[in-house]
């Protein structure tokens, strides 16, 4: 018998295919990745469609309230998490570069994994969880209630009333607050490593002084930057085409276009800061 790739798949008298194929789990991978493939493109037409948007007229009003919902009022569970991390970073070094005779390290140590990895990291998956998720929640809420389309019958752009705004403010935020998240963080490693065991202030500050420098602090400033273009292109873009969603539709869809916004943000973010970090060492 010669070889044939659909030995064991049969037809139906429509014509259509019935049975099983080898080459079925090889199709369904070719699907997943044309579809993830096509989701990335729309979803880089969004963003650039949002940023033309958002150079608009009448825009400054708007942003500002944006930055208010994204930036300040999740300002306070920012500093928590960071003042936490930079305590435990502190216990950590102390312990471990005790043994080596360094603890007069503790305070660079503690200072670089904040400005270089934690401080943008935590601040953008926080942010992701407070206000990533909101965002995803409110604009797909206004695709299945017909307000966006109200808005295009009223010849009022959506991407520059609703999406626009959310972008440029979540870039300006991000950074502020990751500035916060390292203040507080290496005040965090300071009450711990100084205050709790008994290291010499001056050391602590003279080693942060020290080894950090100007670029440390730009790198983290960039990751934060990249990180809220993803987190605020893939929330507002999950919760725009909510109604598209093949898997649920109506209030479903929204719960269900929420949890993936958080979930591929998180996910982006993680493997952002793999690849923004070997571009920049």
């Amino acid at each position: 018998m010669a070889f044939d790739a659909t030995i064991r798949t049969q037809y139906n008298n429509n014509g259509t295919r019935e049975g099983w194929s080898w080459l079925d789990p090889f199709a369904a991978i070719g699907r997943m990745v044309i579809g993830w493939v096509n989701n990335l493109g729309a979803a880089a037409i969004f963003l650039a469609l949002a940023l033309w948007q958002a150079f608009r007229r009448k825009q400054f009003s708007k942003i500002i309230q944006q930055i208010y919902f994204i930036g300040a009022r999740s300002l306070t569970i920012i500093m928590l998490v960071s003042l936490f991390t930079g305590m435990v970073l502190g216990l950590q070094a102390h312990h471990a570069l005790r043994q080596f005779g360094a603890e007069g390290a503790v305070g660079s140590l503690v200072a670089l994994s904040l400005i270089m990895e934690l401080g943008p990291v935590l601040t953008a998956i926080m942010i992701t969880a407070r206000a990533g998720s909101a965002i995803a929640a409110e604009i797909g809420i206004q695709r299945i209630s017909e307000q966006i389309d109200a808005l295009q019958t009223m010849h009022i752009n959506p991407l520059r009333y609703i999406v626009s705004p959310k972008i440029i403010a979540a870039i300006i935020s991000f950074p502020l607050l990751t500035a916060v998240a390292d203040l507080v963080g290496i005040f965090g490693g300071y009450l711990s490593a100084v205050m709790l065991l008994g290291l010499n202030a001056g050391v602590y500050w003279h080693s942060t002084q020290v080894y950090v420098v100007l670029a440390d602090v730009t790198n983290g400033f960039v990751k934060s930057i990249v990180f809220a273009v993803l987190v605020a292109t893939v929330c507002c873009y999950q919760g725009y085409f909510a109604h598209m969603r093949r898997d649920s539709h109506g209030a479903q869809a929204v719960g269900l276009a929420t949890t993936s916004a958080v979930v591929i943000s998180c996910v982006l973010i993680l493997v952002s800061d793999y690849v923004v970090t070997s571009l920049l060492i």
